[in-house]
């Protein structure tokens, strides 16, 4: 979608200003493997996070005015256009002015080994017609009120320090720097037809910063590209929404690790899932739940690598500190929420927010979503090693110990209750660990009583979980609420058919708004629609069976979203369009392949995938 910006900043069109701040939906994700940063329309980098993606903010006017931020921008009226590189996480925006025609191609850079020990921002303007003068800021944000940034002349260059983190503004010659101050830089180039410029920012936390040339800096953005479509390349998914399903895929690349497969839920915090405000949380952590997904997400893709990780990284940390809610990317427990004061928040929106209160929580959903990532993991013919067998084995008997209890559920709630889909998440995981008991994957030394215990639940969530009234699985034993989160038993493979397809429909006419869904009742006046829930619908309705109510769901649902560049955050707002929530999502992006997969009859269930030994 074109974008015509006036000439002052943060005036913008078609939909208008938000109170000086870019709607959520408009902004595009680079990342390097590390981190991720977030661009605006207009050129300005509003977040980014250094070194990782769980750091404190360098860049952080998504949430704090006039906070930090890089821009690189036309002087005057223009109009832009972006979109990703085919296949591709490098970002090039087509920029017209009066005056002229230029491209902006932008990139967190890698190697051809990979990661580079430091981070690389790398833009690069080259003229197409015309001549265009391009103003380009630069503002070192306080890392949320926490540092006071200085700079420092060095033999080398000049230095920013930002608390523990150095910084470096790399250019072409033809770059006229106009100010320099400690907390900020402003240059200008004018950029001709067949003319180019490039601007880095090389960045490094508590370690020396190496100093290429500016020119390998500028070669390493066609390096990155070529990385990012030879990992696209190793994809295999060739159905409907092909171009979506890839676009997701390399959405979700962005929140893993590579140094450790440590998968993020999103990339940014205290984004508000409500306009007034209340509803902000961090994301920036390994939920079991979310990587869960998400490596369930690249087995059905066939991505093994980025699946070996994550399994290996989840189980490494579930053997290091017992099955928590989340982890930090580092794989420690998380600190429990607190407030950042001196911080505006987006659009005035408060409490900004660091650390997560559900860390102190459990949920049964998490035995379900590590078992499921392992089953399907070795369904593929692949191999899992005793002492990861024996963590699993463990875990299935906490599981058969607590499923009885009550849990804070996959909606992280205060109110423990025994809610339908942690029952069912029990018995997911149960039945996993069966299957690869008997199988040969895991001991049997427990087999039976798993048995017993899978086909207990069973029995329970019949006899407890069930409306007859509501002709519905309900939310939680004793409710007459529905939670949309039950169209997952469904991949699941939860017993049932006929009940699951009533479930199915009374979700639909008791939460649906058009094409999205509530995440259960009486969300609709406290936040957005949740995007995976649509994805998580449609994935149900095909596998029961309904397979043109689940086409013509997805379709209507992706017709619906904001026209922008492929990235998806966590809600929406029916009414107006535009996205609440973190950004990008995780499990929105995972929704969209699951969907897909399932209505080109590619859904993989590790129930039924791998013949018994």
């Amino acid at each position: 979608m074109p974008y015509d910006i006036d000439e002052a900043p943060h005036q913008f069109t078609p939909i208008g200003p938000l109170d000086g701040f870019w709607p959520i939906e408009d902004y595009a994700a680079l990342g390097d493997g590390r981190s991720v940063a977030l661009v605006a329309p207009d050129g300005s980098t509003d977040w980014w996070c250094v070194p990782n993606l769980d750091s404190p903010a360098l860049f952080d006017r998504l949430l704090n005015r006039p906070g930090g931020f890089f821009q690189i921008r036309p002087v005057g009226k223009f109009r832009v256009t972006r979109r990703y590189r085919k296949d591709s996480n490098v970002l090039e925006s087509l920029i017209e002015t009066e005056h002229g025609k230029a491209r902006l191609t932008e990139s967190l850079n890698s190697s051809l080994a990979g990661r580079l020990p430091w981070t690389e921002f790398a833009r690069r303007i080259e003229g197409i017609s015309g001549r265009i003068t391009f103003i380009i800021r630069l503002r070192l944000g306080t890392r949320c009120g926490q540092v006071s940034p200085w700079i420092q002349s060095n033999p080398n260059g000049q230095v920013f320090h930002i608390g523990s983190v150095v910084a470096l503004l790399r250019h072409s010659d033809n770059v006229r720097i106009v100010k320099e101050r400690d907390q900020s830089v402003e240059a200008e180039v004018v950029i001709g037809e067949k003319t180019r410029a490039t601007i880095a920012l090389q960045a490094a936390e508590d370690e020396p910063l190496g100093v290429p040339p500016i020119e390998e800096i500028d070669a390493r953005i066609e390096t990155s590209d070529h990385a990012w479509q030879e990992w696209a390349a190793g994809l295999h998914y060739d159905g409907p929404y092909r171009e979506r399903v890839r676009r997701s895929a390399l959405a979700l690349k962005l929140l893993l690790s590579s140094s450790s497969g440590a998968i993020a839920a999103a990339a940014t915090t205290s984004l508000p899932e409500n306009p007034e405000g209340g509803k902000n949380w961090d994301y920036r952590f390994a939920w079991v739940r979310d990587a869960a997904y998400v490596a369930n997400s690249f087995l059905r893709l066939g991505a093994i690598p980025e699946v070996k990780a994550a399994l290996a990284w989840l189980v490494h940390h579930l053997g290091a500190h017992g099955p928590l809610v989340m982890y930090s990317l580092a794989g420690e427990p998380v600190s429990a929420e607190s407030q950042m004061e001196e911080v505006e928040g987006y659009r005035g929106s408060l409490p900004v927010i660091s650390g997560n209160r559900a860390t102190e929580q459990h949920q049964h959903g998490i035995y379900g979503d590590i078992f499921e990532t392992a089953a399907l993991f070795v369904a593929h013919g692949n191999i899992l090693d005793l002492k990861s067998a024996r963590l699993l084995s463990g875990l299935a008997d906490q599981c058969a110990d607590r499923w009885r209890q009550k849990d804070s559920g996959i909606w992280e709630l205060t109110e423990r209750q025994h809610y339908t889909m942690s029952k069912i998440s029990c018995w997911q995981a149960l039945s996993r660990a069966c299957q690869m008991a008997e199988r040969g994957h895991l001991p049997k030394d427990c087999l039976p009583r798993w048995q017993r215990e899978r086909d207990r639940i069973t029995e329970w969530v019949g006899e407890n979980c069930w409306s007859e009234e509501r002709q519905a699985y309900t939310f939680y034993a004793g409710s007459h609420d529905l939670d949309a989160s039950i169209a997952l038993a469904a991949p699941f493979g939860f017993d049932g058919k006929d009940r699951l397809i009533s479930t199915l429909h009374a979700i639909r006419r008791g939460l649906g708004r058009g094409p999205f869904l509530y995440r259960y009742s009486g969300m609709e006046k406290e936040e957005g629609a949740f995007l995976a829930c649509s994805c998580w619908m449609v994935e149900a309705l095909a596998l029961v069976g309904l397979r043109d109510e689940a086409t013509s769901l997805f379709d209507e649902f992706l017709s619906a979203l904001p026209d922008n560049t492929g990235i998806m955050a966590e809600m929406i707002d029916p009414e107006t369009g535009r996205y609440l929530g973190n950004t990008p999502q995780g499990l929105s992006h995972l929704g969209v392949i699951h969907a897909a997969c399932a209505l080109a009859g590619k859904s993989i269930r590790a129930f039924e995938q791998e013949k018994p030994l």
